[in-house]
């Protein structure tokens, strides 16, 4: 992204102050631009322009209307093949709970408040350009920790099972290695393939599992088995 063509953000937190902190880090770059702001979530789902944005910053935890549940609403009013925005949740609280209903409703992040500024930054591009990403702190430790539940709720016969049948064997591998929290360089390292073949590779995968971005096909891996704590 140039600056005359940034990545547009909006900002939801019921606090005025970090709102105010986001937006002056954000706007510092020349490749992101704050574009719309609200204090709650009942305010965000009524801002055409904050629906609008590329990413979204919400706070977890607000009044009249949560974060997880703005996510879940904006998610689900996606038109078509039309792309709704990216979200990553944030909170102050490192939290299991949190972390994994922000997932499960969609978003494709989560992060802390206390985040380095670079950090930050990273992850609103990181997530633009479509991959996910969360808290380093949080992967592991939460989906360790969700996993035996996460297997309970998977039937035999589920469709993410049936999906996960149903990936090659070269795709099983990539799976595999997504789900252990490798990057797509990595992989093609670990693998020797070029990165446009793992690329490749990825899209099929998440196609199949019918998953939004990686975090939502590690949560799948977890579910199924593919990978353990």
């Amino acid at each position: 992204m140039s600056k005359d063509n940034p990545i547009h953000v909006a900002l939801v937190d019921d606090q005025l102050l970090v709102r105010s902190g986001f937006r002056m880090l954000i706007n510092s770059q020349a490749d992101l631009e704050v574009v719309a702001e609200a204090s709650n979530g009942r305010e965000a789902i009524a801002s055409q322009t904050l629906a609008a944005a590329d990413v979204i910053l919400m706070d977890v935890r607000m009044p009249e209307m949560n974060g997880i549940e703005t996510t879940e609403y904006l998610l689900s009013r996606e038109l078509g093949d039309a792309p709704g925005p990216k979200i990553i949740v944030l909170t102050t609280f490192d939290l299991d709970e949190y972390a994994l209903a922000a997932i499960q409703a969609g978003a494709s992040g989560f992060l802390l408040k206390d985040a380095p500024p670079e950090e930050l930054l990273d992850s609103i591009r990181t997530v633009y350009r479509g991959d996910a990403v969360i808290a380093p702190s949080t992967t592991r430790r939460l989906l360790d920790h969700v996993a035996p539940m996460l297997r309970r709720s998977s039937l035999p016969d589920s469709a993410h099972v049936k999906a996960v049948r149903s990936l090659t064997p070269r795709e099983r591998e990539v799976f595999g290695l997504i789900a252990n929290g490798r990057s797509n360089p990595e992989i093609a390292a670990g693998l020797f393939l070029s990165e446009a073949t793992v690329k490749t590779h990825v899209g099929h995968i998440l196609a199949k599992l019918n998953a939004r971005d990686r975090v939502q096909a590690v949560v799948i891996a977890y579910e199924t088995g593919v990978v353990s704590p």
